[in-house]
């Protein structure tokens, strides 16, 4: 055997065991980190000295949480089942097909704002809307349950009152929501989603919003909109100032899921509180109606109507034997002021109107044909409590004529009224839109196969020939307005204009 191998092998070993003498030394000094060493959070803010505005901003939102927050209840509902189920209801899989559903309560919850010591409580109509008998119950935040009565509602403003009997209550404090601003710090407080007792913050974002939340045409949309996070169960809650004084009753959102996109809507508190001392009064709101339908103003109708520039109010329709009938208001007038209250936009009128008692005097300011003049209107109570429900047809029967012609500066075919379609609409003469090109510019203003052409600027249309006639003196850039019949029998004025 050779001492080379045998040398270079001793050399290893040695080698191997220093190394491994070293390794043992050292492992042998470490400490046990999991067992005997500890951390020392950083407790020092990174900002010590923050502006004094900033920390008191915060300070109000903490104080207004706590101030606020006790006079807002949440409110759970039992509701009648208005929706009637079909035959085919999914649930019939599980329960069988004798099992009826229409009879079956539901729930649904909201808010509340405490508004007197003795129990009275303001929230939204259509929270409590439908509630059975003894169906609404009030949940305080110190966990007392009640149940409440109604006192009134009103579908208008969607304002109601329930009662509870409570002595000593955390009564909100009602501010004046016309002195809200656009861009002052509002907080919305209220129970959504089950999450009781929320608040969160954002900006007024607007004033004046008009969003339909009810089928009801008499409805006043008058809102204050705001970033604060609102969601399902907050209507009915409050929205409140850095003073903590309430400026509105949380009322909706506008989504495309049903739950918060970042615009929220609140009724203004001055309309709200007027409301719920009359139902608390008197149990109802009566209100004073013109009977007219009317529109904002814009610039092609401002044009087309003779103004200098888009003001006032457009009246699309007036109601056979209403008080603008009465006083003689005719289509196409236009309503610049009430009271010498200039308006310029139809939440504004139907605010002001709206709450004026029925028999009460208004002055008008009305242009009409190139003159301003003042129209006394003694107001009347609503009469017509039903709403008009559309025809879904796109076009009436024995719609097609022979005699038609196409109106490409415009965008529609129109054709002659046959005998029958006189008769269902109950008019005597017009023509019937037969097409509407899209995105021409009678559909983008709303014009629809099926409407009835009455009027052309302001000239009775009898056939398609006198439409051609009017249409043929326009030129590109002019405005003409047409009176037209919607399905549902409803007038309305389009202004549209001469593309070429």
């Amino acid at each position: 055997m050779s001492r080379e191998p045998v040398i270079a092998g001793s050399l290893l070993l040695v080698i191997a065991l220093l190394l491994g003498g070293l390794l043992i030394a050292n492992f042998g000094n470490i400490k046990n980190l999991s067992a005997n060493s500890q951390i020392e959070f950083k407790t020092t803010p990174p900002i010590q000295n923050q502006k004094a505005s900033v920390t008191e901003l915060n300070d109000a939102f903490v104080e207004i949480a706590k101030v606020v927050t006790p006079s807002i209840v949440f409110i759970d509902v039992l509701n009648e089942n208005k929706n009637k189920s079909d035959k085919n209801n999914e649930f019939q899989f599980f329960f069988g097909p004798d099992f009826n559903f229409d009879d079956m309560p539901r729930h649904g919850s909201g808010s509340g704002v405490i508004i007197s010591k003795d129990g009275y409580i303001m929230t939204n109509n259509h929270v409590i809307k439908n509630a059975t008998d003894k169906g609404i119950k009030v949940i305080l935040t110190d966990k007392r349950e009640f149940t409440a009565r109604l006192i009134g509602t009103d579908q208008n403003t969607d304002i109601a009152v329930i009662k509870i009997d409570a002595d000593d209550l955390p009564a909100a404090t009602i501010g004046n929501s016309d002195q809200v601003q656009v861009g002052q710090w509002v907080l919305a407080i209220g129970n959504p989603m089950g999450l009781n007792n929320t608040v969160t913050s954002g900006i007024v974002s607007a004033l004046g919003r008009n969003i339909p939340i009810t089928d009801d045409r008499y409805a006043i949309n008058n809102f204050i909109q705001t970033d604060a996070v609102i969601n399902p169960g907050n209507s009915g809650g409050a929205l409140v100032d850095i003073s903590g004084s309430v400026i509105g009753i949380n009322a909706a959102i506008q989504t495309t899921n049903g739950f918060y996109q970042g615009y929220g809507f609140a009724i203004p508190i001055n309309m709200a509180k007027d409301v719920a001392s009359e139902l608390i009064k008197n149990g109802k709101f009566e209100r004073g109606y013109i009977g007219v339908s009317i529109k904002d103003v814009d610039s092609k109708e401002a044009k087309g109507l003779g103004l200098e520039k888009a003001k006032g109010v457009l009246v699309q329709s007036v109601l056979k034997g209403s008080a603008g009938d009465d006083a003689g208001i005719k289509i196409g007038d236009v309503i610049l002021s009430v009271d010498s209250k200039e308006v310029n936009a139809a939440n504004q009128l139907q605010t002001i109107i709206g709450f004026k008692k029925p028999g009460e005097e208004v002055t008008l300011s009305i242009f009409r044909d190139g003159k301003t003049f003042d129209q006394k209107v003694i107001l009347k109570p609503r009469t017509d409590s039903q709403n008009l429900s559309e025809n879904k047809n796109n076009i009436p029967d024995n719609a097609k004529e022979p005699d038609s012609r196409t109106f490409d500066n415009i965008g529609i075919s129109v054709s002659e009224l046959t005998g029958n379609i006189k008769s269902q609409y109950d008019v005597q003469n017009g023509v019937l839109i037969t097409t509407v090109k899209n995105f021409s510019e009678a559909y983008n203003r709303g014009l629809r196969a099926g409407f009835i052409i009455l009027e052309a600027d302001k000239k009775p249309v009898e056939n398609v020939d006198e439409l051609s006639d009017i249409l043929n003196k326009k030129s590109k850039g002019d405005v003409i307005i047409l009176k037209v019949m919607i399905q549902n029998k409803e007038i309305r004025l389009i202004a549209l204009e001469i593309t070429y």
